[in-house]
């Protein structure tokens, strides 16, 4: 039974050693290896031996016989006192029954060459068999039909022995030696002692056996050595200088050279290399390598063309299916780094399997990453989530953040990558892309004192321009002047040409009354902005075709549209929040103003992708500016939304007429004017619902802008006479609360204080407390 496994294993050797040797032109000739002209060195006839050639040149050879004596030789047993040579010398039955030859005869020394069997058979040539004869010696079996095949490739004619085994030891111990350096790979030692030798003896010769083999060995040395030290030309060249070693049994060397290839920019020479092997060499650990390999040096598609050249396997399966996984993964990954690169649904299906079951945070992140590159928010919202249940990190944290940037969810971004704001430099440029969001959403979010509180410092930290910006721009929206003015000048300190943030100056300076602060950024940035430099008194005059508020930033998603409301918010915005402008300072932002009470206005379908760039508004047709009007209302751009319903107002339909008033009316209220939004009001007339509406809005505007401007007295006549038309907000209440405080009415402040903290708000429980911190100051220390 023991014979018989190393028969079988020999016979394979021999079968892969052959196999691998095949078409070697063809393979020279796909590589660019060859060289025109010149006749193929005599080592390349390998390539013309087939796999049976080994039996059909002698009919004796019988490779159980051979595989047996080896195992009598490598058998750790010792043989028996006086034992003679397991009848080394003896002659062997033929092994194929099917031809009727005469009985072998044993060759005498393998120098002469064999009697002919027949007479019409040719002579058998000159063969050195000094390599066959030392492994044959030592009991090597792998080497030992390694070598019969390649003599074979090189003398068609010849006929290895019957049993190699019976051929007398080399009677040389010198050339014994230098077999035994060549074989443990010591070149070096082996060129000194033939040179050595040659020196002693000048009518010696070294077998030419052993020449070529040693250059072919030095030259794989050098070839390893240059692959080694990245120096990927030498290696083609040794390559193209020695083909022999470009066989399956020296699929290392195959390897190094489609690197070399790859890394010289010749990627479709490298991927042949890749295709010789798997077409050819049948070692199912190294064709397994050899796909590992290439996955990761070649693209997605070249590697598609080498796995059709997978083998089914003995069950049904693949060969490649233990390594399956892991090509996906790396397919994945390339898919994430070029987003135009279209994945095999299998490896998608297969990698969304591998994440619901194996438990890897990376999988879903792959799949996260894949999706988010192709805009599919949703489904990178599902997978970074998962990701970040197996573990929360940076990198899930980031692309769950992007996710929800792209479906307008700024706060849940901005507190997603908080943690992980510092962690790197992309970590920071989403933390503060969210923060930009977030501070520019219409309308504006309601965010608690400590999330402002961390975006300020974050803000101020990091100079970031976009966000200080945006902080003006949510400040103005509040109408905030004071506070979105400190925001813009804030910016525009750390980016002087930042023009965005100029103008949010330059109109907030206007409605402040502040016209030298006006004039002075007119003159900076004459020549530099036209709607800056054109910038005139607000309070009389319709600006001229300005363009829109600030950018949002890079990362900045599209803003949703402001929908006017039936009802305004019932929730009332904080009466005083503390924004820190610089280190070590403060200011306190005082009731903050409520949502601006509109009500649904019934009109055609919103464009908002039509009103994107700056037209001049005064060249379109009336009912194509009240929708424009409508349009850039939608996205924020008040300002020149009143260009828009100026136009329209030019209509001859009353309709339209109406429309635009109110329109303009309404812009002017976002803007912070409302003083222009009384006058553009009575420009149509209205019906009784919707003056009462504007009117109403435009009084809570008078009484925000008067508190602010600390006209106090002022504001409380506009509440009253607000509160003649409405029901006063708990909002509104809560600001004149603080105008009796301011006015030292106390008992007035307390009274609205109560009734307003009665119905939960945290703004009045804070009125109360700021009532007794001035009333009762000892109480409180």
């Amino acid at each position: 039974m023991k014979s018989s496994l190393v028969a079988i294993s020999a016979a394979v050797v021999v079968a892969t050693l052959v196999t691998g040797l095949k078409d070697r032109a063809a393979l020279q000739e796909r590589f660019g290896l060859g060289s025109a002209g010149k006749p193929a060195p005599e080592l390349m006839m390998m390539g013309r031996i087939k796999p049976t050639d080994a039996s059909a040149g002698n009919p004796e050879f019988n490779a159980q016989l051979v595989a047996d004596k080896i195992e009598a030789i490598t058998s750790p047993s010792p043989p028996a006192p006086g034992a003679r040579e397991p009848d080394a010398a003896a002659p062997q039955p033929a092994a194929p029954q099917t031809v009727a030859q005469p009985a072998p005869v044993t060759p005498p020394i393998v120098s002469a060459p064999p009697a002919p069997q027949q007479a019409a058979a040719p002579a058998q040539p000159a063969v050195d068999e000094s390599a066959l004869r030392y492994f044959a010696s030592r009991g090597d079996k792998v080497r030992l039909q390694a070598e019969i095949s390649r003599l074979q490739a090189l003398y068609p004619n010849w006929v290895p022995p019957a049993d190699p085994l019976a051929v007398p030891q080399n009677g040389d111990k010198q050339l014994e030696a230098m077999w035994q350096l060549y074989s443990d790979g010591r070149y070096a030692e082996l060129r000194k002692a033939v040179a050595d030798r040659q020196a002693a003896d000048a009518g010696w010769q070294p077998p030419a056996d052993l020449l070529d083999r040693l250059d072919v060995a030095e030259a794989r040395a050098r070839l390893v050595n240059a692959s080694d030290l990245k120096q990927y030309a030498t290696v083609v060249d040794i390559a193209a200088a020695t083909p022999s070693l470009l066989t399956c049994s020296e699929v290392d060397v195959l390897w190094r050279v489609a690197e070399a290839f790859i890394q010289t920019e010749r990627a479709q020479r490298g991927q042949d290399a890749y295709t010789y092997i798997l077409k050819n060499c049948a070692n199912p650990a190294e064709r397994q390598a050899t796909v590992e390999k290439a996955s990761t040096l070649l693209a997605y598609q070249p590697m598609q063309a080498l796995l059709t050249l997978e083998r089914p396997a003995a069950d049904g399966s693949k060969e490649f299916d233990a390594i399956r996984d892991n090509l996906t993964r790396r397919f994945m990954a390339e898919g994430n780094d070029d987003p135009k690169l279209v994945i095999a649904p299998d490896y998608i299906a297969r990698l969304e399997k591998l994440a619901e079951t194996g438990g890897l945070a990376s999988d879903a992140l792959l799949l996260g990453w894949y999706q988010l590159r192709r805009n599919n928010d949703a489904d990178a919202e599902k997978w970074f989530r998962a990701a970040r249940a197996k573990q929360d990190s940076a990198a899930a944290s980031q692309g769950l953040a992007l996710a929800l940037i792209a479906r307008k969810a700024p706060e849940e971004a901005e507190d997603v990558m908080f943690r992980w704001r510092a962690d790197s430099e992309d970590a920071t440029s989403t933390y503060l892309a969210a923060t930009a969001n977030l501070m520019a959403l219409q309308p504006p979010a309601d965010l608690a004192e400590d999330v402002l509180h961390r975006i300020a410092t974050e803000v101020i930290a990091r100079k970031h321009v976009p966000t200080a910006q945006q902080f003006g721009w949510y400040a103005r929206s509040l109408n905030q002047f004071q506070t979105a003015a400190r925001w813009f000048e804030t910016a525009l300190a750390w980016k002087p040409d930042d023009e965005p943030s100029a103008y949010g100056l330059v109109i907030t300076r206007e409605q402040l009354s502040d016209r030298k602060a006006v004039l002075d950024l007119q003159r900076a940035w004459a020549g530099r902005s036209s709607r800056i430099t054109n910038l005139e008194d607000t309070s009389s005059l319709i600006p001229n075709a300005v363009t829109p508020p600030p950018e949002k930033g890079t990362l900045a998603a599209q803003q949703p549209a402001a929908q006017p409301t039936q009802n305004p918010p019932t929730e009332p915005l904080p009466a005083e929040r503390r924004i820190t402008l610089q280190p070590g300072s403060q200011v306190v932002v005082r009731a903050a103003r409520p949502a601006m009470e509109t009500v649904t206005v019934p009109r055609g379908p919103r464009q908002t992708r039509g009103c994107s760039t700056t037209i001049d508004a005064g060249q379109l047709k009336p009912a194509d500016a009240l929708s424009r009007g409508w349009c850039l209302m939608d996205i924020n751009r008040p300002m020149e939304a009143i260009s828009a319903f100026e136009a329209a107002l030019q209509s001859p339909t009353r309709k339209v007429r109406e429309d635009a008033a109110y329109g303009q009316s309404l812009a002017y209220l976002r803007a912070g004017l409302s003083g222009n939004a009384a006058v553009a009001a009575t420009k149509a007339p209205q019906n009784r619902q919707r003056a009462a509406e504007l009117q109403v809005a435009i009084l809570a505007d008078r009484a925000l802008s008067a508190f602010d401007a600390g006209r106090y007295r002022e504001t409380l006549i506009y509440l009253d006479q607000r509160a003649q038309l409405q029901q006063e907000r708990i909002d509104l209440m809560v600001l004149r609360g603080y105008c009796y405080l301011n006015l030292k009415m106390y008992g007035d402040a307390t009274r609205i204080f109560e009734a307003a903290a009665a119905t939960g708000s945290r703004d009045a429980a804070r009125g109360l407390a700021d009532v007794r911190n001035v009333t009762h100051p000892d109480v409180n220390d």
